[in-house]
């Protein structure tokens, strides 16, 4: 996906030549130079990742474009850094999807679950297919410019209490972030939801304020998640996708061609990124499984039974959240997976 744009830098140049000839020489490479804030630490993919779609970058624009990467919320808070693109106070940040949806409801369509395929072909066809555009090109009227989806793995399930199956969800108690869509994924389940800070989180699982949650399985590891938590069902029902942002002053100050250079290089590292984080979760799998926790894997057919226990009421609250807009991307959606 590309982006239009002119190269105000230039033309500023262009007009300052004309008018001298007395430029020193160092003047005539122009240099676009963009900060990049996330909340990941260094160690993790996206970070990882963001270090190679800077080197490419650099490399393809032979230096002209340079990126700045500021993990582990060096800059601010999500919130923070996705108003400061929007003002202009930072140039791009690489934000949770799911930490979007009060700033842009329509992305929230990605906390619907089972709505991507776990088939990493399958999902990346999706984000570089109409759905992904459409999706993207709903952040064009929020002030910032939608540029590409990163993958970020999928959440599983944990509790205290067991979960050998569909019904024991009954009457359990989870945590979720602040989404009436991830609300009502648990009351189709006959769970209640109840919204806390993820700091709050794993004191809530010790002291039973909450049975379970659900994350990652690299996260419920790092957070030892494992360690206050008696049962995992790899369930794999919520995609964790990350949205690359730019401020729109800056990306229409590139020129088209730079702009295609960076748009390719961040969908190019999908596969890359896709094999590091699967290698992070196995690893955070093999550290869980040396815990008590009591690890099930579940079947295909269990997953078929969430997705059609989940999915409806999921869908009917993102569409009561997201309106037209909604109804439309859903639409797009059912017909693109449909095919």
């Amino acid at each position: 996906m590309s982006r239009t744009g002119t190269s105000i830098g230039r033309i500023v140049y262009s007009a300052i030549a004309a008018g001298s000839f007395a430029i020193a020489q160092p003047a005539l490479a122009q240099e676009f130079v963009a900060r990049i804030g996330h909340l990941e630490s260094a160690q993790q993919s996206r970070h990882i990742a963001l270090e190679k779609v800077a080197a490419a970058v650099k490399e393809q624009t032979g230096g002209e474009v340079e990126f700045q990467i500021f993990p582990q919320g060096q800059l601010g808070d999500q919130r923070q850094m996705t108003e400061g693109v929007q003002l202009g106070t930072l140039e791009a940040t690489v934000s949770p999807a799911a930490f979007l949806g009060g700033f842009n409801p329509v992305v929230s369509i990605l906390d619907i679950p089972y709505l991507m395929p776990s088939d990493p072909a399958k999902a990346e066809a999706l984000r570089e297919g109409p759905f992904g555009r459409a999706l993207l090109a709903s952040f064009d009227q929020r002030g910032v410019v939608g540029v590409a989806f990163w993958p970020n793995g999928f959440k599983d399930f944990t509790s205290n209490k067991p979960l050998p199956d569909l019904a024991a969800f009954a009457d359990q108690k989870f945590r979720v972030m602040d989404s009436k869509i991830l609300i009502e994924q648990f009351n189709a389940l006959g769970a209640s939801a109840i919204a806390l800070s993820f700091g709050e989180l794993y004191t809530s699982l010790q002291t039973g304020v909450v049975d379970g949650q659900e994350n990652p399985l690299d996260t419920i590891q790092r957070m030892k998640f494992n360690e206050v938590q008696k049962y995992l069902v790899i369930s794999e029902h919520g995609a964790m996708e990350d949205v690359v942002l730019f401020n729109p002053m800056w990306w229409d100050s590139l020129p088209q061609e730079y702009q295609d250079i960076i748009t390719k290089a961040f969908e190019d590292e999908v596969p890359d990124l896709t094999a590091h984080k699967q290698a992070a979760i196995a690893t955070a799998l093999e550290e869980i499984e040396k815990s008590p926790i009591e690890v099930r894997v579940a079947s295909q057919e269990e997953r078929d039974a969430m997705r059609n226990a989940m999915y409806p009421l999921a869908r009917a609250a993102y569409e009561k959240t997201a309106g037209d807009e909604g109804a439309a991307m859903i639409a797009l959606y059912e017909a693109e997976t449909a095919e």
